[in-house]
């Protein structure tokens, strides 16, 4: 049945498309709308609190929409991308929905990047305006690459100096208008490119709509169980990475508060936890033995813990069912990928402690989740494939990048790079990851990229990286490697000259010394052969 009775069938395509501008009006899909929506039903509620400064939704509504109305007035047009270099604040969600509202693209950038990493990403998605902390500035816009002091930017929080020209974005927000900016924006517009380590090459950044992120959110409401009551989130993971980001936006759209701190601190937390009646506790697993091991857990008031989150690893069985018994009876385990914007599986808080492994549990209503072997056949129960996405919260591709985006989008669905099964109950269990990306302390490491430079070093014959099990990490990036026959080289050398060209989180926990590499008739390097033969190596360090 037509949607337009009075309308001719052969009408219908070019009666549509002259509706379409007029729509966008109307369904006003902008991400923006979800703090607008919330500052209209909670005005005077919580949004956000960071240290000693609290925002209620009414304020940081107004707040965003004087940053959106100060971008426009810079000269940006809708679409320019505006690139993020900041750690959690209240002043970064300011700019986060600001940019947003403005019509604008975000691009979060990971703060713990080098700088020439950094540098790449602003590059590649060809960024007109730039907003840093001003602790974070000399990252940015080191003196061998002039590009980025030719931006145009904004110091989001501290009061070092910025770049010439640079404003403040409390200069910024004083002289504009609180009323909104009058936006058409279709649910399909891109608002978002956030960037994920690629196993090869340079990372690439991942394209969201307004309505691919708020259908994860939609889905978050539901599957967490939330309504309108106010409960109270943790942000302390990173705000440029996908899974706080969206438990952040899940908390505005459910009219809660978030607790904004720099990052995992156990005193601090534990003391959020009673002060500000924390009820959605969002970590990874290390974090949470952390917490259950600090001295002050014991003297700190944890009832009003309703639902731990945890992600990127399982949970181990002993620490787990300690955890549910001296810290909260409830623990979810939430997956998913940049690509699909999280939460994409559930393993959900009655089946923790039915099965043990690395369970991911079922699909969110959000998305459907499949398990598929090679030639596109999707498998059953018991058999390993690779795992498969497709639903409204999957990415709209890679920017400037059509022919990864046609690679990862085979068979009609989105492929993860993840081995998985499904167990004869429906739950998922991951398997491995196919391109060896190593995940340590929340973070994604390309063993390709830490082998490059391990190879930089003269006396580096062969490199080979994998992750390997930690009890404080998940995964820890470990190195083997063949050396040349002389002169001597200490560790300490070989770690030095990783420290030079990589990222914290990128540089090998441990480097093995190996005669020669496992390797296939071919010359390829065995790398799972590596991981066997070495799994124990940090418990047995320890």
């Amino acid at each position: 049945m037509n949607e337009h009775p009075n309308l001719h069938a052969g009408d219908a395509q070019e009666h549509a498309g002259l509706l379409r501008p007029q729509r966008s009006r109307l369904a006003q899909a902008s991400l923006g709308g979800l703090l607008t929506r919330s500052a209209r039903r909670f005005p005077h509620r919580t949004a956000l609190i960071d240290a000693s400064q609290r925002l209620s939704y009414r304020e940081l509504d107004e707040a965003s929409n004087r940053f959106a109305r100060a971008l426009r007035g810079t000269g940006l047009d809708a679409g320019d991308r505006v690139a993020l270099v900041c750690d959690n604040s209240w002043e970064m969600v300011v700019a986060m929905f600001g940019i947003y509202k403005a019509g604008l693209v975000c691009v979060p950038v990971n703060t713990m990047l080098d700088a020439a990493a950094i540098t790449y990403i602003l590059r590649h998605a060809q960024v007109k305006h730039l907003i840093a902390d001003s602790a974070l500035i000399g990252r940015v816009a080191p003196p061998s690459e002039p590009e980025a002091c030719r931006l145009a930017g904004t110091t989001c929080r501290g009061d070092g100096p910025g770049l010439a020209g640079w404003r403040t974005l409390a200069e910024r927000l004083v002289p504009e208008s609180a009323d909104p900016l009058e936006m058409d924006v279709d649910g399909d517009t891109l608002v978002q490119i956030m960037y994920t380590s690629g196993t090869t090459g340079q990372p690439k950044g991942v394209m969201h709509s307004h309505a691919s992120i708020q259908a994860a959110l939609m889905a978050n409401l539901v599957e967490l169980g939330l309504g309108v009551e106010g409960e109270v989130f943790s942000c302390h993971l990173p705000l440029f990475h996908v899974a706080q980001q969206s438990m952040l936006f899940t908390s505005l759209q459910a009219g809660g508060a978030s607790v904004i701190m720099r990052g995992f601190d156990p005193t601090l937390l534990l003391s959020a936890i009673q002060t500000h009646r924390i009820s959605l506790l969002f970590g990874l697993p290390i974090m949470f033995r952390v917490l259950l091991e600090h001295p002050g857990r014991a003297g700190t008031d944890l009832s009003s813990l309703k639902l731990c989150l945890y992600a990127m690893a399982p949970m181990p069985k002993t620490l787990l069912v300690d955890l549910m018994e001296r810290f909260c009876n409830r623990f979810a385990l939430c997956s998913g990928q940049t690509e699909i914007f999280t939460a994409a599986t559930i393993f959900r808080p009655e089946q923790q402690l039915q099965r043990f492994g690395a369970y991911w549990g079922e699909a969110s209503i959000a998305n459907e989740v499949a398990v598929m072997d090679e030639a596109g056949q999707l498998l059953g129960p018991g058999v390993v494939g690779e795992i498969v996405y497709r639903g409204p919260n999957l990415m709209l591709g890679y920017f400037r990048d059509p022919e990864a985006t046609q690679q990862a989008w085979r068979h009609g669905w989105h492929h993860s790079g993840d081995l998985g099964r499904w167990d004869p109950d429906g739950q998922l269990l991951f398997m491995d990851r196919i391109k060896d990306m190593i995940k340590t302390g929340g973070e994604n490491v390309p063993s390709i990229k830490v082998e490059e430079v391990l190879l930089r070093h003269p006396q580096v014959r062969a490199a080979a990286v994998v992750g390997l099990p930690h009890a404080r990490w998940g995964e820890a990036v470990a190195a083997f490697v063949v050396l040349a026959e002389a002169p001597e080289v200490l560790d300490d050398e070989i770690l030095a000259h990783c420290q030079a060209h990589l990222a914290t989180f990128e540089r090998p926990k441990a480097i093995v010394r190996l005669a020669q590499m496992p390797t296939t008739s071919t010359g390829k390097i065995q790398k799972f052969a590596l991981r066997q033969a070495h799994l124990a190596h940090f418990e047995a360090k320890s």
